[in-house]
């Protein structure tokens, strides 16, 4: 049957508002949404997470992703299909937009591993599908702030959840390199090191810290090279880290080498500690707090 000769819709793109059914016609193929970095999927909410349609920029509440936020409104069903519009589909059922919230935005990349942009997923509600027993999604947005502490030495990072297609960056390498070095140190003398995984609420994907010292209560933010920007996106890092933790965290960003006085200045007067390595050692400037 052809599915749009009879329900209307468009036969291009993955969202298909009929003129000529009561229907929204919606198709998910989770394959090719994790070539761009989001999930569509049943996360552990009962709810089948969609992700919105643009692929180029941030998503905007425009069109197809219209349809989908005033289908109520519209009188219009959400009718699911698991392919893509232009194949074979196999029917998931009818839908309904969930509430508190319908909708929420996490990140992803452009189409062809471009720049990272802002992407809509939708929380669909079952109304005749049938919610299976094994969950698809890696991770459903918490509706409370969740902390974990985990093992410093896995290598999960917030990049590579953005875009898992991608290769890791030569900087990455330097900064995991440099972390082990660090964490090695600490350990020798005497610290206790983890990392902290930071899922806030109603986001999808959580936040990796990359060193946290607690013996001597300091979030350490790596880098791999010196440079304004590299420090820049560290200092960013940890302010939205510790808004997360508990009161009174110490700061401090870990470099291959000793950066520019005005850039060791500019962290200092934020109350962020520099280290890197020196010989056997490290060296520490700007601290406001204790660190190794």
């Amino acid at each position: 049957m052809d599915l749009h000769a009879v329900y209307g819709g468009r036969r291009q793109g993955g969202i298909g508002p009929s003129r000529v059914t009561p229907n929204v016609l919606l198709f998910s193929d989770p394959l090719t949404g994790h070539k761009h970095g989001y999930f569509d999927g049943w996360g552990d909410d009962d709810c089948y997470h969609y992700a919105g349609e643009g692929q180029l920029g941030d998503q905007k509440m425009t069109q197809g992703n219209l349809s989908i936020l005033n289908h109520r409104q519209d009188g219009r069903a959400l009718r699911l299909f698991r392919g893509v519009s232009s194949g074979v589909c196999e029917y998931l059922g009818e839908f309904t937009l969930a509430t508190h919230p319908g909708w929420y935005l996490t990140d992803a990349p452009e189409t062809g591993n471009g720049p990272v942009r802002s992407v809509i997923m939708f929380r669909l509600s079952p109304v005749t599908a049938q919610v299976p027993a094994d969950l698809h999604l890696p991770y459903t947005p918490p509706s409370t702030l969740v902390v974990d502490k985990i093992d410093v030495e896995q290598q999960n990072t917030e990049r590579s959840l953005v875009d898992p297609a991608r290769e890791p960056y030569e900087a990455e390498r330097r900064e995991s390199t440099l972390v082990r070095g660090y964490v090695e140190h600490l350990r020798l003398l005497g610290h206790t090191v983890c990392r902290q995984r930071i899922t806030p609420a109603g986001e999808l994907k959580p936040l990796f810290t990359d060193v946290f010292d607690e013996t001597a209560d300091v979030l350490i933010e790596a880098k791999g090279t010196v440079t304004r920007e590299a420090i820049r996106m560290a200092v960013g890092q940890l302010l939205d880290y510790r808004r997360h933790l508990a009161p009174g965290v110490g700061l401090a960003i870990l470099l291959p080498s000793r950066p520019r006085q005005d850039l060791i200045d500019f962290c200092a007067g934020l109350g962020i500690a520099t280290v890197w390595p020196k010989g056997e050692t490290y060296v520490t400037e700007g601290a406001s707090t204790s660190v190794a």
